[in-house]
């Protein structure tokens, strides 16, 4: 795998992390949107599912 493409995945593995976040912080602050954990973790489950999508493909 070249360097451009780690760089790549290792910003958008930050990026994603950000936004995991931020999503469990916004449904902490409003529980009425739904249970924090169930959030956090769908949004964890796209960025990996993304990351692992990326990586099939640069490295093949």
């Amino acid at each position: 795998m070249s360097t451009l493409a780690l760089l790549v995945i290792l910003l958008l593995v930050l990026v994603g992390l950000m936004v995991v976040g931020a999503l469990g912080y916004a449904v902490y602050r409003r529980p009425v949107l739904t249970q924090p954990l169930t959030v956090a973790l769908a949004g964890a489950a796209v960025l990996i599912a993304m990351v692992t999508t990326l990586a099939s493909v640069t490295s093949g």
